[in-house]
C-alpha cells in the first residue's frame, strides 16, 4: 500500500500545483501587460507541462529513465489520443488559423526530432540541447507572431492580490509541484519493482495519465462552454513543450547529461507517438476540424494500445 499511498500523495500535489502555478503564472503575466494569446501559449502550457519536467528531472537522477522518457512519450498520446479524441467525440473540434499555421507543425517537427534522435537508445548532450534551442526558438515566435495575429486565448485574470502575492503563490506552486514530483516518482519506482512491471509501462500509463488529467479537464471544461480554440491550443502547446523544453532539460539535467531509451519505447511506443502526431496533424488540417467519427477513432485506438499494452508489458 505505501507505493500506492505515495503516488496518490504526490499526484495529488502535482495537481494542485500545477493549477496555482497556471493561475498566478496567467494573472501575474497579464499585470505585466503580455497579451492572452502568449498567456496561454507560453505560461499555461508551460505550467501544465510542469509536472511532466518535475517527474522527468527526478527519475533522471534517480536512475529511472525509462520512468522519464515513458512519461514524455505516455503523456503525448494521452493528450494526442485520448484528450483531443474524447474532445472531438462530445462535440466536434474546430482549431483556428494559427494552430494549423503555426503550432501544428511546430509539434509535428518535434515529436519527428525526438523519434529521430531516439533511434540510437539514448539521448545526449547535444541531443537536449538541440531539444532545449527548439523550444526557446518555438516560445520567440509564439511572441513575434502574437504581433501580428488576432489574440484567441483567454487569460485569467480574476481573483485578488497585487505582484507580490502572486509571486508568493508561484513561488509555493512550485515547491508543491516539485515534492509532488517526488513523492510520485518514488511510488511509481516501488510499485513497478514490488509488482515486476517496467519503469517505462508505469510512465506510459498511470504517471502519463496523471500527470495528463489537466489538459483533460481544461478540455472538458472547454466543451462544456462551447470554446474549444484555447483548449485545442493549449493541448498543442503542451505536447510541444513536453518534448523540446520538458525533455530537452531532463538530458541536460541527467548525471551526465545522457539517458537511456529503453528498447521497447523506442521501437513501438515512440513509433505510435510519431504514427499518431503525424495522422492527427493530416485529420485536423482536413476542414480545419475534427468529426466526432475522427474523435471515435481517436480513442478506440489509444484505449487499443492502452489494453495491449498491460497485456504484452507487465
Amino acid at each position: 500500500m505505501q507505493p500506492i499511498l505515495l503516488g496518490l500523495g504526490g499526484l495529488a500535489l502535482l495537481l494542485v500545483g500545477a493549477e496555482l502555478l497556471v493561475r498566478a503564472g496567467s494573472r501575474l503575466a497579464s499585470r505585466l501587460g503580455l497579451s492572452p494569446m502568449v498567456i496561454g501559449l507560453t505560461v499555461v502550457s508551460v505550467g501544465t507541462s510542469l509536472p511532466e519536467l518535475a517527474i522527468g528531472i527526478d527519475a533522471a537522477r534517480s536512475g529511472s529513465a525509462g520512468l522519464a522518457t515513458g512519461n514524455i512519450v505516455g503523456t503525448n498520446l494521452v493528450n494526442l489520443l485520448f484528450v483531443l479524441g474524447l474532445g472531438a467525440l462530445l462535440r466536434p473540434v474546430l482549431f483556428s488559423g494559427r494552430t494549423l499555421r503555426f503550432d501544428l507543425p511546430a509539434m509535428v517537427v518535434a515529436t519527428l526530432l525526438f523519434f529521430l534522435l531516439a533511434r540510437d537508445g539514448s539521448l545526449g548532450p547535444l541531443d537536449g540541447a538541440l531539444l532545449l534551442t527548439g523550444a526557446v526558438a518555438y516560445t520567440v515566435l509564439i511572441f513575434r507572431t502574437s504581433r501580428r495575429e488576432d489574440v484567441t486565448a483567454e487569460a485569467d485574470t480574476g481573483g485578488s492580490g497585487g505582484p507580490v502575492v502572486q509571486l508568493l503563490v508561484l513561488a509555493a506552486s512550485i515547491v508543491l509541484v516539485v515534492v509532488g514530483a517526488e513523492l510520485l516518482v518514488d511510488g511509481a519506482v516501488q510499485g513497478a519493482r514490488a509488482f515486476g512491471v517496467d519503469e517505462a509501462v508505469i510512465g506510459l500509463t498511470v504517471v502519463a495519465i496523471g500527470t495528463s488529467a489537466p489538459e483533460l479537464v481544461t478540455m472538458l471544461v472547454a466543451i462544456a462552454r462551447g470554446e474549444t480554440g484555447l483548449a485545442v491550443g493549449n493541448l498543442v502547446g503542451s505536447s510541444v513543450y513536453n518534448i523540446a523544453l520538458v525533455l530537452g532539460i531532463t538530458v541536460l539535467a541527467a548525471p551526465g547529461a545522457s539517458i537511456d531509451v529503453p528498447p521497447d519505447v523506442v521501437d513501438a511506443d515512440l513509433v505510435l507517438l510519431a504514427v499518431a502526431t503525424v495522422g492527427t496533424a493530416i485529420a485536423m488540417r482536413t476542414g480545419a476540424r475534427l468529426t466526432r467519427f475522427e474523435g471515435g477513432v481517436l480513442v478506440a485506438t489509444y484505449l487499443t494500445y492502452l489494453v495491449w499494452l498491460i497485456l504484452t508489458r507487465t
